[in-house]
């Protein structure tokens, strides 16, 4: 018997050591398998059943039904209706030999949808993949055609052996059953996108992929509290994806429907006699675009919001093709997806006056005190004239809003400037007529309760300093260089512009005294929007609040047994004395009775409803003048404050106080003045009182357990 020691291998001997050695190296393999196995086992025991169970179990998300969105009265403004859709079951139809293409066929000549289209549509969508394409899962039945007629979805039910895997059903789409009035409030829905999902929890947790989102208006607003709550089915499936049947399933819950404050009689008012205004001002004027605004003054419901041009959102349902969203944004659309109330900027002309007075009283200027109103004043080497030149000798500051003095506010403007220090001032300087603009809620945005809304602009010492940092190395480089394009064919404006480059590069940092004397009267650099003049004239009305202004006026659950309120919110008060205040709200109620508003409101009842209000005409530089009427009514109890502004479109006495008549006058339910045409009568409803009694809806429309709604009967 051969000793261990000499047990020989195939090119080496190995001894006792050696063999040691193997038997531990087996032993720790053996060792560290076991390990694995307990790891695998029982630490991630748990984790691998779920995975198993996964290969046979799928969860689908299922969609909420959307809420509506309706009007003070409960009428619908944005709902739901229900069109035929046919389907495809991917699974199903990709299992097949052929791969559905047989069926596919056969559906394509009934549905008449070419047969390489319907192809596309059953593919998955992927970075690989162009559209059309399926975004959503696999197990949910993929859209081949919607809208399809009730006779074509009854022939497909009937032939389920030659259809197989096609379903026909009923979906709900999104409807807008006032067509294109209030448009850019409500807003629309579009695809959600990978940049929401990843900001919006609610989304990640409930999304479908065929999810769409609020994009613009209310709809993105309230867009958590519209979708609802999604459902949730989990499917037993077998090993090629089939689905063996449904396991659980959790029922969706409806979103809840928003109740606005906008009256639908009031808002179609504001449009049509908006739209008659503008076409009155042509052809003198291009009259491009237009807001109309009414709220209420006590808190700060928008009542009414009107812009134009507009658009029907029709366009957005099924999905928008190529073509039309190119025309919503082409040059001659002149941008129809823009609130010209919330979004659009404009100088305010005298409309600002109130500001501009509120400024000077509370800094030292009697109300009491008489001032010059010459036809022009030179101030700083520079002259400035009031409209048409015209003076007036010394008189008030009511008469001066009345009449709209420019020349008493240009020295306004000028001494103040003068006060601060002007050019080169020692110091903070006070700014009292910047302060007080922004006391008024310009310059800031109001809150409202939409998407994008603008600021507007307040410029002052320190604005000037960042444009001018902004722009100096431009500035310097023509004032150096010129402008030798110019200089070819008008080299006396190329020398103005280079001279002008030059200056602003050197001292465009300083705010001048025409800068100072122009904001006092709304122009220069000055812009507001629409809605925050409305804001503004609405705290004039209430004795001073500021208010955030609010569209959602309470939500409401499917079934109505859950109701919240969307309560008034304050954002501040005007920076004045209640003197300053009563002081303003009687020369505002002047203006029309006896001011540059009073040819507008000839005929008016004003011993029923008393206006308040100021005209404003705005110029701006390669722009024709464009038209302000900024008030509130009744003057003496106010319930609401009506602003009108039309671009390009005259003076606010001729153009912009025509239509706010036109508004009041449906509110109240006036005889029409004869200057506007039977488009607004019939929005009126034929001199009907849009809000009788003229006061706003405290309660709601009641929901119905049904989901059906009681219209509020006015």
């Amino acid at each position: 018997m051969t000793p261990v020691d000499d047990v020989e291998l195939p090119g080496r001997k190995l001894g006792r050591a050696g063999l040691l050695l193997a038997q531990i190296l087996v032993l720790v393999l053996f060792a560290v398998l076991a390990m694995r196995l307990w790891y695998l086992q029982i630490p991630m025991g748990e984790h691998y059943r779920e995975l198993a169970v996964a290969n046979h179990h799928q969860q689908l998300i299922v969609p909420a039904t959307r809420g509506q969105i309706l009007g003070a009265s409960g009428r619908p403004l944005v709902n739901n209706s229900v069109e035929l859709v046919v389907s495809g079951d991917y699974h199903e139809l990709t299992g097949m030999d052929d791969g559905g293409r047989k069926v596919l066929t056969d559906l394509s000549e009934v549905i008449g949808v070419p047969l390489e289209e319907l192809q596309k549509r059953m593919r998955l969508c992927g970075p690989d993949v162009s559209r059309p394409c399926w975004p959503g899962s696999p197990y949910q039945p993929v859209t081949l055609a919607d809208d399809v007629e009730p006779s074509v979805a009854l022939q497909i039910m009937e032939s389920s052996d030659r259809f197989p895997g096609i379903s026909a059903q009923a979906q709900a789409i999104r409807e807008y059953p006032q067509g294109e009035h209030a448009a850019q409030m409500l807003g629309y829905l579009q695809p959600v996108t990978q940049e929401e999902l990843e900001a919006r929890e609610d989304l990640r947790t409930q999304f479908t992929g065929i999810d769409m989102v609020g994009r613009d208006g209310v709809e993105a607003v309230y867009d958590a509290q519209l979708r609802g709550t999604a459902g949730r089915r989990v499917l037993g499936v077998n090993n090629h994806g089939g689905v063996m049947e449904v396991l659980s399933e959790t029922a969706p819950e409806p979103g809840m429907h928003l109740v606005t404050h906008i009256d639908l009689g009031v808002q179609k008012i504001a449009e049509a006699a908006l739209a008659e205004g503008m076409a009155n001002a042509r052809p003198r004027y291009k009259a491009d675009s237009g807001a109309a605004v009414v709220l209420d003054v006590r808190t700060g419901g928008v009542v009414a919001m009107a812009s134009l041009p507009t658009y029907d959102p029709e366009v957005w349902r099924g999905g928008i093709d190529q073509g039309s969203f190119d025309q919503l944004l082409g040059e001659e659309a002149n941008n129809p997806l823009l609130s010209r109330a919330v979004q659009g900027t404009y100088p305010p002309g005298s409309t600002f006056k109130v500001s501009s007075l509120s400024a000077a009283a509370e800094n030292g200027y009697s109300l009491r005190s008489t001032y010059a109103c010459p036809g022009s004043v030179t101030l700083a080497g520079q002259n400035y004239q009031n409209y048409a030149g015209q003076g007036y000798g010394p008189i008030s500051l009511h008469k001066a809003i009345v009449i709209s003095c420019n020349t008493v506010f240009y020295n306004f403007g000028y001494q103040m400037w003068k006060d601060d220090g002007g050019l080169y001032p020692d110091g903070g300087a006070d700014e009292a007529m910047a302060e007080m603009a922004r006391g008024f809620g310009f310059g800031s945005p109001t809150g409202i309760d939409l998407p994008y809304e603008t600021s507007g602009r307040i410029p002052d010492r320190e604005w000037k300093r960042t444009f001018w940092q902004t722009n100096r190395e431009s500035n310097c480089h023509r004032g150096e260089h010129g402008y030798p394009e110019v200089a070819k064919t008008d080299p006396s404006r190329a020398a103005y512009l280079k001279l002008l480059a030059y200056e602003q590069c050197v001292t465009g940092f300083q705010w001048r005294a025409n800068e100072a004397v122009n904001f006092s009267i709304g122009q220069g650099d000055v812009l507001v929007t629409p809605l925050q003049l409305a804001n503004a004239y609405a705290a004039i009305a209430n004795g001073g609040t500021l208010h955030e202004p609010r569209i959602g006026k309470a939500l409401v659950s499917a079934d109505g047994t859950e109701v919240r309120r969307i309560e008034p919110v304050v954002s501040g008060r005007l920076p004045v004395s209640d003197e300053t205040l009563e002081y303003l709200q009687g020369a505002l109620t002047a203006v029309p009775k006896e001011g540059t508003a009073s040819g507008a409101f000839a005929g008016f009842p004003q011993d029923e409803v008393s206006i308040a209000g100021k005209t404003g005409s705005a110029d701006a530089e390669g722009r024709q003048v464009s038209a302000w009427f900024a008030s509130y009514a009744p003057a003496d109890d106010p319930r609401y404050a009506v602003v009108v502004l039309v671009s390009q479109g005259g003076t606010g006495g001729a153009t912009a106080a025509p239509i706010a008549r036109a508004i009041y006058e449906g509110i109240y339910g006036f005889e029409f003045s004869g200057q506007v045409t039977p488009d607004v009568e019939i929005a009126a409803g034929e001199g009907k009182p849009q809000i009788p009694g003229g006061v706003p809806p405290e309660e709601l429309p009641t929901i119905r357990p049904d989901g059906s709604i009681n219209v509020l009967d006015r």
